[in-house]
C-alpha cells in the first residue's frame, strides 16, 4: 500500500489538483474530482482488506477521512516576491497576503489571486509607439493630436507627448474598485498634465521648465488616483516630446531666433554698459579729488602768502628803512635770477667788476 501511495506523489493522499499551493496565475486552485479519487481509494482498500459489510463500511470512512485532508491541504498557496495574494470569500474580497506560503479556506469558500505588484506598466499619452501598436513599424512614433495639443497660460498652442509608469500599490483595490486601470490612469494623466500646462507660459515648457512640469503632474495625478481608491503608485511622469503645432514650427522657430538676438543684443549692451559706467565714475571721481586737492594747494598757499605778508608787516612797522631795503634786495634777485648781469663798481676803478657765473657754468654742463 505504502509503494502505491508513493507513485501518486510521495503522499499518503498524494498531490492535489492544481498543485494545492495556487498557480501564482492569479486563479484560485482546481477542485479535486472527488469521485475519481473515492473509486482509486475502494479498488486500492479491495485488495488488501477481507470482503463484507464491515469492511465495505471501514473503507468508506477511511476514503473520506483522506478525502476530508486532501480538500483541507488544498487551502495552501504561496505568493511570489513579486506578487500579492488577494483571498475571496465567496467571489467577495476579504484581505490581501504578503509574499510566502499562505492558507485560506479550500474551494469552493475561498479562493485567492495573485496579480503581479512589482511590474512597472507604462501608459504613453499623445502619440503612440511600436510598443503600443503591437507591430513592427519600423521603429516610427505616430503623433496623436486629440490627446497632445494644449493650450498654454499665455494662450499658445503646445504639442506635447509624454509617459506616465505605473505599479499596484494595494491589489485588493486596484482589482475591485476600478473597473479600467490603464484607461483610468490615462484619463487622469491626461487631466493632470492640461492641468498644469494651462497655469504655465509656453517658453519655460520647451525649455527649463520640464522638470517642473512633470513633477506637478505626477503629484495630481495621484492625488486623483488616490481619491478613487484605485490601489495604483505613480512612479513617474517622462516627457518625450514639446513642441508648437507642426504648422506653426517654422514661425515659431523665427521668433526664437528673433528672441535670442534680442538677448544677445541686451547682454552686449549690458556688458558695455558695464565696462563703460565703471570708467567714467573713475573719471569723474578723480577729477573731483584733483579739484578738492587744487582747493586746499589754494588755500593753504593763500594762508601761507597771508601769514607772510603779516609777519613783514609787523616787521616794517618796527624798521621801516630795513625792511624796505631787504624787501627790495628780495625783489630784485628774484628779478634778476635768471638773466646775464653785468657789475658796475661806482666809487672808481675799472668800473667792471669780473665775477664768476655759476649760473651759466651750470647750465652750459647740463646741455
Amino acid at each position: 500500500m505504502s509503494d502505491n501511495f508513493q507513485q501518486r506523489g510521495g503522499s499518503p493522499w498524494g498531490t492535489p489538483p492544481g498543485g494545492g499551493n495556487g498557480n501564482g496565475s492569479g486563479r484560485g486552485p482546481t477542485p479535486p474530482d472527488v469521485d475519481k479519487i473515492i473509486r482509486e481509494l475502494q479498488d486500492k482498500i479491495k485488495n488488501f482488506l477481507p470482503g463484507g459489510k464491515s469492511s465495505s463500511g471501514k473503507s468508506l470512512i477511511l476514503g473520506l477521512i483522506i478525502i476530508a485532508f486532501v480538500w483541507l491541504a488544498s487551502g495552501l498557496y504561496r505568493v511570489l516576491p513579486d506578487e500579492q495574494g488577494v483571498v475571496l470569500r465567496f467571489g467577495k474580497f476579504v484581505k490581501t497576503t504578503q509574499p510566502g506560503l499562505n492558507y485560506h479556506i479550500p474551494f469552493p469558500v475561498e479562493s485567492v489571486l495573485t496579480p503581479k505588484v512589482t511590474k512597472v506598466n507604462r501608459i504613453d499619452i499623445g502619440f503612440r509607439s511600436e510598443r503600443d501598436s503591437g507591430f513592427s513599424t519600423g521603429g516610427a512614433v505616430a503623433d496623436v493630436p486629440q490627446e497632445s495639443l494644449m493650450l498654454t497660460g499665455d494662450e499658445n498652442i503646445v504639442n506635447i507627448d509624454f509617459s506616465v509608469f505605473w505599479v499596484i500599490k494595494d491589489a485588493g483595490n486596484f482589482l475591485f474598485k476600478i473597473q479600467d486601470p490603464e484607461g483610468t490612469v490615462k484619463a487622469a494623466a491626461e487631466t493632470a498634465m492640461r492641468e498644469v500646462i494651462a497655469k504655465s507660459d509656453i517658453q519655460p515648457i520647451l525649455t527649463e521648465g520640464r522638470s517642473n512640469i512633470e513633477i506637478e503632474t505626477q503629484e495630481i495625478i495621484q492625488t486623483i488616483l488616490d481619491d478613487y481608491e484605485s490601489g495604483i503608485q505613480i512612479t513617474q511622469v517622462q516627457t518625450q516630446k514639446a513642441d508648437p503645432p507642426d504648422q506653426v514650427i517654422n514661425a515659431f522657430r523665427d521668433v526664437q531666433a528673433a528672441r535670442a538676438d534680442m538677448e544677445r543684443a541686451k547682454n552686449e549692451a549690458e556688458a558695455y554698459a558695464n565696462d563703460v559706467i565703471p570708467r567714467a565714475r573713475g573719471e569723474a571721481q578723480k577729477i573731483l579729488q584733483a579739484a578738492e586737492a587744487y582747493k586746499k594747494e589754494v588755500v593753504a598757499k593763500s594762508e601761507g602768502e597771508a601769514s607772510r605778508f603779516l609777519a613783514i608787516y609787523n616787521e616794517y612797522k618796527n624798521a621801516k628803512a630795513v625792511t624796505q631795503e631787504r624787501m627790495y634786495l628780495e625783489t630784485m634777485e628774484k628779478v634778476l635770477a635768471d638773466i646775464d648781469k653785468v657789475i658796475i663798481e661806482n666809487n672808481g676803478g675799472s668800473g667792471v667788476v669780473p665775477y664768476l657765473p655759476l649760473p651759466e657754468l651750470k647750465k652750459r654742463a647740463t646741455n
